[in-house]
């Protein structure tokens, strides 16, 4: 059975649950303690030298240490439902999205939390190097993030999923993103309607945990 290196509090290793939740794939879970520095540790550092969750080990014995790999593994290995797309138009728009969400969303969260949080003292980018923050990218990253709603309530007005007319990985992405904006006390509000009844729908799926 696969094992996903996890971290119930953490948003990236979130990310891969709802897609083994969504693609219905039993595999153990091991809960890897961040807070205390667990990742770092050497037993870690030999399943993930990236010191980095989540990590997949497969059925195979092979280790992917990053959400794009173990995307493209279980699209491939477990294909309905197809959360990648179905013909090579759906591929493009949810390659597209995916990207847009990823780098205006999660990144900007990451951008802004990483950068100002005492928590992240000397850890203001993921991995084994340490880096020191940067004041003004926290500034940037929450001037995004309001970007950020802005643009994906617009784009949601008519509109049940953010690719295509199905639910797909963008829309786990999304989710994740929006959601991780609350550790810099940022939420949609009022004046997101279109995001809010978006992301009520995806909480009634029931695998967004």
């Amino acid at each position: 059975m696969m094992t996903l290196y996890d971290c119930a509090t953490a948003p990236s290793p979130r990310r891969a649950r709802i897609l083994l939740a969504e693609k219905g794939v039993l595999h153990d879970s091991v809960q890897v303690d961040l807070r205390n520095g667990e990742h770092f540790g050497a037993a870690y550092r030999r399943i993930n030298p990236h010191c980095t969750v989540p990590a997949l080990r497969t059925d195979e014995g092979a280790v992917l240490t990053d959400n794009a790999a173990i995307a493209a593994y279980l699209e491939a290995r477990f294909p309905e439902p197809p959360l990648l797309g179905r013909t090579p138009l759906e591929k493009a728009e949810i390659a597209a999205w995916q990207w847009r969400v990823e780098f205006d969303g999660l990144l900007a969260v990451a951008e802004a939390f990483r950068n100002s949080s005492p928590a992240m003292a000397h850890r203001a980018l993921p991995g084994p190097v340490g880096f020191e923050q940067i004041p003004a990218l926290a500034e940037r990253g929450l001037a995004r993030l309001g970007q950020f709603f802005a643009m994906l309530d617009a784009h949601l007005e008519g509109r049940d999923f953010i690719a295509t007319q199905r639910f797909s990985l963008a829309d786990i992405t999304a989710v994740v993103a929006v959601d991780f904006a609350r550790v810099v006390k940022l939420r949609p509000g009022d004046e997101h309607p279109h995001l809010l009844r978006w992301r009520a729908a995806m909480q009634a799926r029931g695998t967004m945990a």
